[in-house]
């Protein structure tokens, strides 16, 4: 079973036709005063832990969900389950609300977002003692960042092999805590502008190059990923994509094929393969748990385009 700890989250996500650069004046960003008529609006079932979750149920990997919700929990309950994700470990908080997520995308994929956090806020009083069954492997994706050292923590002292992603939850974390998260850490990932933060606040030149004994993976959008192992560089190209519709949740389909990959014992290069075919499904969608494949679907997708057979069992 994996573990996923993450944000459950409604998202309401907006499509701007135009760029946000041709509205926003560099030397005028101290006094921002600027409004986006969008032409697109969806709600929908997000946030980090849901849209890793959701994914894996679709590669065949079982997992659970430790996390905070709020009263309004409920349709997104039936949702997961009704893909055999496990919700018996999310605990919901009277008089709180679900957290949820604002975002609005220009044509350029530019993303600005709002986050309320909700019953979110609580999830550092959790811990992985509370979870019933064997924790294969556990990811910890971006939410309350309190909960994420604690995870990390708890992870480590446990022995539970572990992926840390602070994500969005960068500017909280000081280089001493990232660090301390990272010392137990199985694969760290980010895109190239977190990779870059990271390093800043470490003090580590080179994630790639220091972290010999791990796996770091740097996401590049379009330009699809960078993967280290064992001092090994793999430059993976990006899937495919038939029509770009929306690249929020794009990271965390990436990180769900990644890991199903990597549960599987399949090379780090074909895991990092897995997660650009994963993310390509989720950029045709809009939302962030819109996507559908079946096994098939998807190896035959990962064979035509990267030219190998792939073995789902």
């Amino acid at each position: 079973m994996v573990l996923v700890t993450g944000s459950l989250a409604y998202d309401q996500i907006m499509d701007f036709p135009g760029k946000f650069s041709d509205h926003i004046m560099p030397d005028k960003i101290h006094m921002l005063n600027v409004s986006f008529l969008v032409n697109n609006f969806r709600k929908g079932f997000g946030g980090t832990a849901g849209n890793i979750a959701y994914t894996l149920s679709l590669l065949d990997i079982k997992s659970a969900i430790l996390g905070m919700a709020g009263d309004d929990f409920e349709p997104y309950r039936k949702f997961l389950e009704r893909f055999e994700v496990n919700t018996s470990n999310i605990k919901i908080i009277n008089k709180f609300q679900t957290s949820a997520a604002f975002g609005i995308t220009d044509q350029s994929d530019n993303q600005i977002w709002g986050f309320y956090t909700g019953a979110d806020s609580l999830s550092d009083q959790l811990s992985t003692d509370l979870v019933h069954g064997k924790i294969d492997f556990a990811i910890i994706a971006p939410h309350n960042p309190k909960a994420m050292l604690k995870f990390s923590l708890e992870h480590k002292n446990k022995g539970i092999p572990y992926l840390f992603d602070p994500g969005m939850q960068l500017p909280w974390f000081t280089g001493p805590d990232l660090l301390k998260a990272f010392t137990a850490a199985e694969i760290i990932i980010g895109n190239d502008y977190e990779i870059d933060v990271m390093e800043k606040k470490t003090g580590i030149f080179n994630l790639h190059k220091h972290f010999k004994d791990k796996i770091i993976i740097t996401t590049l959008a379009e330009k699809g990923s960078t993967v280290s192992r064992n001092g090994k560089l793999f430059q993976i190209k990006s899937s495919k994509v038939k029509h770009a519709s929306d690249p929020a949740g794009a990271g965390d389909a990436y990180r769900a094929g990644f890991v199903a990959g990597y549960l599987r014992g399949f090379p780090v290069k074909t895991c990092a393969q897995m997660g650009s075919v994963t993310s390509a499904y989720t950029v045709e969608k809009y939302g962030t748990t819109t996507h559908y494949f079946t096994v098939p679907e998807f190896t035959r997708r990962y064979r035509d385009n990267y030219g190998e057979e792939l073995a789902l069992t």
